[in-house]
């Protein structure tokens, strides 16, 4: 017999939506504060000369600027008020939650300080934030002035009017992440990167086409990478949707003449705990030192910095040493994250708490050590399945000089992003169902009496 919540999921459709305002009102404020963003995307900073930049940003587009264009939405191509886009707060939730695991300070904070911990963390990211984004937006001023007629009136006022905007950019689409995460619908940074993302899918789909068109790439390669696509996608929701479910049983126990208890229920385990960040953190920290110096290749650098240009352009999409360090990053980061999100020592003594236990499992200790076992085997799983479909798509990349915009990481992140939403409207659509039964039997019993 289907469960209550399995019933109502099975009633969800046209006029369960059109009864849910709630669900509405998030859904409007969603949708205006992705048009917020994407207006920010074609307005230009102070004092650029954009015919100027467009044709320097076309001699890097195929490389590290180009997946940083991708990310911001186009705002990168435009030179505009939101071209660091989220980055810098994505960098900084890095650094603090790596700090949260080896910093006693902060590991106290989240293993034990419950909700105010977690805000002072996360004021701490904020602050990190302001601290990158001053950072980066230092070196972009500094590069555009390297650049031959970049800029209309290079000087210290730029420098500081650069920096200014693209600092309160950055700082905004923060502020708008966490307001659609707390008052829209889905994960707000997630949604900004989804959006950008898709945003310009349009313009490499056509830039796909004119290379085989012209020649630059044979045809046959483009219906190979459409078909790699469809079958990345069909994987991705796949493997999101695969999970392993323990087996967890709670005693009976008897209160008065009554007997609880005795039931049968799962502990899902997600093959991908980690979800769809990974990639993002692991294009964030490959970004962060390519950005300054893509800008200032121009830019004459000491004599013991020579090098530095020519390590930073082995980071290309295609290049070895980029799917190298994108592909340990990416199995660094499924581990680390999956540790932070999942705890098999909580997770173990929330069981005993309640009277669950595993069969054949002793609660406590030994059930902590089989959740990490089962945990493990399955973040390798999860890892090696993200670091497939973020690579094989760099290696056609590479070989069959495709746009990038089609690599495993895009669509993972637009495939993940869509789930992750359509899961939580449905979630809105079942709350909404409840408090609608809720009500009925609230009446009923007032006309009872």
């Amino acid at each position: 017999m289907a469960s209550a919540a399995e019933q109502l999921a099975a009633n969800l459709n046209v006029e369960a939506f059109s009864k849910a305002t709630e669900l509405h009102k998030r859904l409007i404020f969603t949708l205006v504060a992705m048009i917020v963003y994407r207006i920010g995307c074609y307005v230009p900073i102070p004092g650029i000369n954009i015919a100027a930049f467009s044709q320097a940003f076309q001699g890097q587009a195929s490389g590290i600027l180009g997946m940083f264009n991708m990310f911001s939405g186009g705002a990168v191509r435009n030179m505009a008020v939101f071209a660091l886009n989220v980055m810098p707060y994505i960098s900084s939730s890095i650094i603090v939650q790596l700090m949260g695991t080896i910093y006693p300070p902060w590991e106290k904070l989240r293993k034990e300080g419950g909700e105010a911990g977690r805000k002072q963390l996360n004021q701490y990211t904020r602050y990190l934030t302001v601290i990158l984004a001053l950072f980066q937006s230092f070196g972009i001023a500094m590069g555009l002035q390297a650049g031959q007629g970049i800029v209309d009136n290079p000087g210290i006022f730029f420098v500081i009017s650069t920096v200014a905007t693209l600092t309160g950019g950055t700082l905004f689409l923060m502020w708008l992440g966490e307001q659609i995460t707390s008052r829209g619908v889905g994960n707000g940074v997630s949604l900004i990167i989804f959006a950008g993302i898709v945003a310009v899918f349009p313009r490499y789909l056509a830039q796909a086409f004119s290379l085989a068109r012209t020649g630059a790439m044979n045809p046959g390669a483009l219906v190979v990478i459409f078909a790699l696509v469809i079958a990345v996608t069909m994987a991705i929701v796949f493997m999101e949707r695969s999970q392993r479910r323990l087996l967890v049983q709670y005693p009976k126990r008897q209160v008065g003449n009554r007997m609880f208890g005795g039931d049968t229920s799962f502990l899902p385990l997600k093959i991908n705990t980690s979800g769809v960040i990974p990639p993002i953190f692991a294009s964030s920290l490959l970004l962060l030192p390519a950005t300054v110096m893509g800008f200032a290749a121009n830019t004459n650098l000491p004599s013991w910095l020579q090098w530095l240009p020519g390590a930073v352009g082995q980071l290309q999409h295609g290049r070895p040493a980029f799917m190298i360090a994108y592909g340990l990053l990416i199995v660094f980061f499924c581990f680390f994250y999956t540790s932070v999100v999942f705890n098999p020592e909580d997770t173990a003594e929330n069981l005993r708490k309640y009277g669950g236990f595993m069969p054949g499992i002793r609660p406590g200790k030994r059930t902590a050590e089989y959740l990490d076992f089962v945990l493990t085997r399955l973040t390798v799983i999860g890892a090696a399945y993200i670091a497939v479909v973020c690579l094989l798509p760099e290696v056609l990349i590479g070989y069959y000089n495709a746009p990038f915009y089609m690599g495993g990481t895009s669509v993972l992140i637009v495939v993940s992003v869509t789930m992750d939403t359509v899961t939580q409207i449905q979630s809105h659509l079942l709350a909404h169902q409840y408090e609608g039964l809720i009500k009925k039997s609230k009446l009923r019993g007032n006309r009872g009496r």
